[in-house]
């Protein structure tokens, strides 16, 4: 959206009126009939491809992409205000708070010179904050249900190194991979698929915590450039395939190997 295009109003506050608008009996019939329930999925959807957006490095994008997050964000508040749980303000005026909070070394007297630093205050005003709720069961609870599969197994393992339970090299991390990948051979020539899907899990599992102790990239953003490389690589195929008359399907094996090592050298 260009300047010449922006609304006179431009403020969270239109943007609630808006929606409220929406939500109204004489709004959308659509926007009356969603819930927080069925929003998850939209919002699901608006966070995916706002990384997309940064992954692909354009602003222009990002920028819309943070338009629809904010604006699925604003939904829920509105939902939420006509149960009577809490309003737009209330969303504002907790985050504000936090952040106020959990900065005490920019807002107040506390000192951190490095991002370590910082980390070393955030986890003892978490456990202040912690002192007034109940006390939970395990230290890894509270990882989000909702996370994928990859990155909980990584946020399980965050909070079990806290206390020490980690590995000292990545050397010991690739020594268990290796381990597991014996299981799990072990476990194939066995023919009990139930055991081999088990080593599966276990291996894919130790791989996540060499990504987590390396603490580079998490396993999600490592295992989309794999599939983004091969992507590429096997559209390289597709494309040299159409360039010579054929397709996938008339295509031998050994041709797609042939132009697969074609697209790994260029």
């Amino acid at each position: 959206m260009n300047k010449k295009e922006n609304p006179a109003d431009v403020s969270a506050e239109a943007l609630l009126k808006i929606m409220e608008k929406l939500r109204s009996p004489d709004g959308c019939p659509w926007d009356r009939q969603q819930t927080h329930e069925t929003l998850k999925l939209y919002l699901a959807e608006e966070c995916a491809e706002l990384i997309d957006a940064i992954d692909n490095n354009d602003p222009e994008e990002v920028c819309e992409e943070l338009g629809d997050l904010l604006m699925n964000i604003v939904f829920n508040c509105v939902i939420a205000n006509e149960k009577g749980h809490f309003h737009f303000n209330d969303v504002l005026a907790g985050i504000i708070s936090k952040m106020i909070r959990r900065h005490p070394h920019v807002f107040g007297d506390a000192r951190a010179e490095s991002a370590d630093d910082v980390v070393v205050v955030w986890e003892k005003i978490k456990q202040r904050e912690k002192q007034d709720r109940a006390v939970p069961e395990s230290v890894l609870e509270g990882v989000p249900r909702s996370l994928s599969a990859l990155l909980t197994a990584r946020a399980v393992q965050r909070k079990a190194a806290k206390y020490g339970f980690d590995w000292s090299s990545e050397a010991q991390i690739v020594e268990k991979i290796d381990e597991e990948v014996a299981e799990l051979k072990s476990a194939m020539a066995s023919g009990r698929q139930e055991h081999v899907d088990e080593e599966i899990g276990d291996l894919l599992f130790s791989v996540v915590n060499l990504i987590r102790f390396r603490d580079r990239a998490t396993p999600e953003d490592l295992l989309n450039a794999a599939t983004r490389k091969f992507k590429t690589r096997f559209q390289y195929i597709e494309r040299e395939l159409k360039a010579s008359g054929k397709t996938l399907a008339d295509a031998s094996l050994a041709e797609m190997e042939t132009l697969w090592q074609k697209a790994k050298k260029n």
